[in-house]
């Protein structure tokens, strides 16, 4: 099993899966699919970065302290909010 790993990774399977990817996409493609390729890398780091720092900025109120009656209440303005947004973005 480990003598087919290290086989994959030989110089020469490498060259032949770049040259079949510089024949399919072209010379002219290949920046453009790198640079985009970098983008969705460095989005995907800073999302889960941000994800991160979200869960330990704010830590959450217990819900044992809060009336049923408040959370009904923000729930309808908060659906009331939304409504009015899409309201808004149908009427652009």
């Amino acid at each position: 099993m480990n003598v087919v790993l290290l086989e994959i990774f030989s110089p020469t399977v490498i060259i032949v899966v770049v040259a079949v990817i510089f024949l399919l996409f072209g010379g002219s493609k290949l920046p453009q699919l790198a640079k985009a390729l970098g983008q969705s890398k460095k989005a995907f780091k800073e999302g889960i970065e941000d994800g991160e720092s979200d869960d330990t900025a704010k830590p959450r109120k217990s819900l044992d302290s809060v009336d049923d009656e408040a959370l009904f209440e923000e729930a309808r303005r908060r659906a009331q909010q939304m409504r009015a947004d899409e309201t808004k973005k149908i009427e652009r």
